[in-house]
């Protein structure tokens, strides 16, 4: 039952906008756990074609650029990253977008190897059922840039004063350079590691051959 279940929630959502994911639900109980009776959370669903073209690939550029080419999981990446272990440095993370869209939408934070198995599971759900476009859509949507600021539209909104259909290619590089850790690496206030990590993700834009590379 629980298979069919799964199943079925993710077919649906690849047709209908998610109504909230289990990030942004663990966030809500979190708020209301410490007293935060005013907490707002700010997220409004916006498809693709609502979206500036900068800003898909810029998201691309700066966590996964073999988003178009793998299958939801970089096992190259995953490799270098315990090789890097191996010789003693912390633990990386190695997700794609596609399995940060699984873990975002069904999941919880923390490391367990029960919440890396249910993250797979997703992953190959996600990846059997929708489109590259659409991962990218609902990932753009959900990803949290602030606190209690979730997607792109809102983001645009809250720190840019405008909507995502406007943003421009430094500000969606803004965004995408917020999304390791978006509680310290703050858009409104972007520290010179910030700014450098944008430029880059600008380069690595240009280098893919802009936008462009999501239409192959």
């Amino acid at each position: 039952m629980g298979l069919i279940l799964t199943g079925l929630s993710v077919l649906l959502l690849r047709f209908l906008p998610p109504p909230t994911s289990a990030f942004m639900l663990e966030r809500r109980f979190a708020a209301w756990r410490a007293g935060a009776r005013d907490f707002q959370l700010q997220q409004r669903f916006v498809p693709l074609s609502e979206m500036s073209v900068e800003l898909p690939i810029a998201l691309v550029a700066a966590e996964d650029q073999k988003f178009p080419h793998h299958h939801g999981f970089d096992f190259t990446a995953i490799g270098e990253a315990m090789d890097e272990a191996d010789d003693g440095a912390r633990l990386r993370g190695a997700s794609t977008i596609s399995q940060q869209t699984a873990k975002n939408l069904f999941l919880w934070n923390g490391r367990s190897l029960l919440r890396k198995g249910l993250e797979v599971y997703f992953t190959v759900l996600i990846e059997s059922t929708w489109p590259k476009s659409r991962i990218l859509e609902v990932y753009a949507n959900i990803a949290q840039f602030g606190d209690g600021v979730y997607g792109v539209e809102a983001a645009a909104r809250r720190f840019f004063g405008k909507p995502a259909s406007a943003l421009t290619a430094h500000e969606s590089a803004l965004l995408a350079a917020s999304l390791p850790n978006p509680l310290t690496l703050r858009v409104e206030q972007p520290s010179p590691y910030m700014q450098k990590r944008a430029a880059w993700i600008e380069r690595q834009v240009r280098q893919l051959g802009g936008a462009r590379y999501l239409a192959q």
